[in-house]
């Protein structure tokens, strides 16, 4: 069953990103981080902006094939879509569709958009019902 994990209080969700995906990476982790196409484009500026000692190889999912096995980060509005599968990074609003399939469901959350925040409480009682042990 996929671990689901819920990281509160981020002040930057994308910084936060990030550094998480940074951390999973350097522990042998394939990510998929899905959201927005506007926050995902935005993740993928702030990636490519890395200091090169922090270059994460990461690609949207409009990349081909190739690229796409390649990298060990893929931002994607479908993670269904996703051949990785150790790790799946939710910056959007409700439960991300084929979050199942993987490993681990990190969920971010604002530190101070009590909107996000509300949110983020609506998928916790999801992923509670559903019988999925949560980590905070």
């Amino acid at each position: 069953m996929t671990e689901v994990a819920f990281h509160f209080n981020a002040p930057d969700k994308l910084a936060y990103v990030c550094r998480l995906a940074r951390k999973a990476v350097r522990q042998d982790a394939r990510v998929a981080v899905t959201g927005s196409r506007d926050d995902l484009r935005r993740l993928d500026r702030m990636l490519w902006a890395l200091g090169a000692s922090d270059f994460i190889a990461h690609c949207m999912d409009d990349a081909d094939e190739a690229m796409q096995q390649a990298s060990a980060v893929f931002l994607t509005a479908d993670p269904r879509t996703s051949h990785h599968r150790d790790v799946l990074v939710n910056l959007g609003d409700g439960v991300p569709e084929g979050f199942a399939q993987f490993a681990r469901l990190v969920e971010v959350v604002s530190e101070s958009d009590q909107p996000d925040r509300a949110r983020a409480r609506d998928r916790w009682r999801h992923y509670a019902s559903g019988g999925y042990a949560i980590v905070r």
